[in-house]
Order: C-alpha cells, then structure tokens, then sequence
C-alpha cells in the first residue's frame, strides 16, 4: 500500500522525535491487512509472541501467550486487548506497510505489533522508549496524547504493566480506519477501543541505549583479548605513600580501557552483527535441503526474482568506493569490487532481480547460496 500528500521532509524537520502528529488516512486506497480471526490464530501458536490484556473494574491484568483457541470464547463481555508481535514476519500483507515508513533508516525498524481490542480494551496510559506509528485498520479507537515522560514519571504499581500514575491529556482524537497517529519517544499515550472489532497496526522502531551499546561492545572487545594483555610499570618508582594511586598509573589504565574500545572500524563491524541479529533468533527459517550452486546459477541466469524473509534484518556499511560489509541476520558478508553494489542492492527492496550477467560469478553464487541457506533470501516460489 501506499501513501499520498504527505511531506517526508516536513515531517522530519518538525515532527520526528518532537511532537505527536495525526495524519488523517493518507493511504491511496486503504485495506486491513489481517483480519482478527486470523490475528488470533497467530496467537494459539507456540513461536509467536503475544500478550492477552483483560480488565476488570479498574483493574488491567496481563498473560501471555500461546493459548488454545478456547481461550477467547472464554472472555465473555469485559473490555480486552490482544496483542501480537511481529505480525510482519507471518503476513506479507502486514509486512507490506513497513515500505511507506522506509524514510526511516531500516536498522531502526524493529517490528509490526497488531492489537484486536473490544469495546473499552486498551492497555492503560503508558510512554514508550521508541518512535510509533499507530495506524487504525479497522473499527475507531480514541487516542489521548499528553507530554513528555522520564524515569521520574510516577507510574501505578502493577507487575506487568508500566502505567502512569497521573494521566493528563493534552491532545484528544477518533482514529478511524486508515488514519495514523505518530508518537515520539517517551510521549504519553492511552488508546482505548470505541466499538468491537478495533484493530491498530503499530510500526514501531528501535532506538540502544548507551547502556546496551556500551555494554554490548565492551563485552565483545573483552572476549578478545589475550590473557597477557596486561597493565604493566616497567619504570616504577618509589612513591612517598604507597597507598596511593597515581595520577601516571590512572593515565595508564585509562589508556588501557579506551584504546580498546576506540577502534571505529571494529565497532562498525561489531554494530552491523549486533544490529541485524533477528528479532526471535530461535525461529529457524532454514530450509530443509541446502541450496545446490548449480541451481541458484541457472535460476540467477534466468533473472529469477529473488525476496528477502520478512524476518530478516538486512543492512550494509560501506568501506569506500567499491567495497562493503553486508550484514544479515547476525552474519557479515565482506563484498568488494562488483560485490559492492549486490550488497546495496540486497538491501535496497524487499524484492529484487540480480544481473543475470552475475551468475557467472563463483562469489556472487556463493552469497547467494550462503542467505538461502540461512533462511534469510528465497528465490520466488521457493520455501
């Protein structure tokens, strides 16, 4: 689907990551992609997330999925709210809106979550660590929007859910199908349901923290290094108290940590492995048979279309002219010369046709197989 009469770049000068901003069904023809039946089916199965949020009086309580179908006929009349996960990688149709958001850099998308709620169901006014856009695919439900939230925030004491304690409005609107709503970080939000049959697509997109960068460098620099690399003071002198800890042997250790952690092409790399590991790294996506290399050439040299796995996180960085690194699903893929231009094709389009001249090449086959292999690239009509 597409969208019209929306300025990319108004919206990211005044908008991104500033101010909430309603955007009144501006899809060319807009159609609900999944339906609830179906939504529920997903969350009956055992490798997809979901979350089941019931209220009773005032009162909102959590579980969490897969559960057998009888489940939701049990639910009677009290408002509710089903939640599923990465609806993106199970329905092509889902996966499809992520295209119109692709202004935003892919490393930054992390999935598309779907709720079905009832009369009343929401889950509560909360704030997020990341950029949403909350499209309404069926039914109308009434967003209230309020200001800017921190750790201070004083939030309800609740196990699952993290709520505000004391919700103020300060914007007030009827989403009805097709409309989007987008939320910057930590902006207060609380949607409920207006009728039955309340669907919102929630396109969310993922912003480390330092915290998890620095953590998550840190350890991979750790593991390694060698076990001799160590502080050393071959020019040690006596000091006048020797309880003390000098500014030379601070100086020194200093150099030892920052060093280590300043090479920016290693961070790069170690980035791209990080930043493109799947969501649900337990879902396995391989096929069944390895990709045989005569095959994927003949199929190349036909001009064969080729699609990526909604599921799979594809990502580049380059490294000059004529080289990049290409990173998918957790692995990196070093391509030069006319490989260069193969990785940025790869992650230009969920779909693609390689040159069928480049089936000649032993490299370029090899990629290929190896992402096919992986679970992460299938040429049309394939598993």
């Amino acid at each position: 689907m597409q969208i019209h009469d929306f300025d990319v770049d108004l919206f990211l000068r005044d908008y991104w990551q500033k101010q909430p901003l309603l955007i009144r069904n501006p899809w060319k023809a807009w159609r609900n992609p999944v339906d609830p039946d179906e939504l529920a089916g997903l969350a009956c199965e055992e490798d997809v997330e979901s979350r089941l949020i019931t209220q009773e009086a005032d009162r909102l309580a959590m579980e969490s999925g897969p559960w057998p179908e009888e489940r939701f006929s049990e639910l009677g009349r009290a408002p509710m709210t089903l939640l599923v996960q990465a609806v993106n990688q199970h329905v092509p149709e889902v996966a499809g809106l992520i295209a119109p958001f692709r202004f935003v850099p892919d490393w930054r998308i992390d999935d598309v979550m779907v709720s079905f709620a009832t009369d009343g169901g929401g889950v509560g006014p909360h704030f997020d660590q990341y950029d949403v856009f909350l499209i309404q695919g069926l039914g109308r439900r009434r967003w209230r929007v309020g200001p800017r939230c921190d750790a201070a925030t004083p939030l309800l004491p609740h196990d699952d859910l993290r709520l505000i304690a004391d919700f103020e409005a300060t914007d007030d609107w009827i989403l009805e199908p097709g409309d989007i709503l987008y939320v910057p970080p930590r902006f207060a939000h609380d949607g409920v349901a207006v009728g039955d049959d309340c669907m919102t697509y929630s396109i969310g997109f993922r912003a480390p923290s330092r915290a998890e960068l620095v953590e998550g460098w840190c350890e991979h620099q750790a593991d390694g290094m060698a076990e001799e690399d160590r502080y050393a003071d071959p020019d040690l002198v006596v000091q006048d108290n020797p309880g003390e800890i000098t500014a030379s042997a601070l100086d020194r250790l200093h150099a030892m940590v920052m060093e280590s952690l300043s090479d920016r092409d290693a961070f790069a790399r170690w980035f791209g492995l990080h930043n493109s590991l799947p969501k649900y790294a337990e879902t396995d996506w391989r096929p069944e048979e390895p990709a045989d290399a005569q095959e994927v050439r003949g199929l190349l040299a036909q001009g064969a279309p080729l699609s990526r796995n909604p599921a799979s996180r594809f990502s580049f960085i380059r490294q000059g002219e004529r080289a990049n690194l290409l990173f998918v699903d957790g692995h990196c893929f070093d391509c030069a010369g006319g490989m260069a231009a193969l990785a940025e094709n790869l992650c230009a389009a969920p779909t693609m046709i390689v040159d069928p001249a480049l089936s000649a090449s032993a490299e370029v086959v090899t990629l290929i197989a190896a992402l096919i292999d992986q679970g992460s690239l299938a040429f049309d009509g394939g598993d």
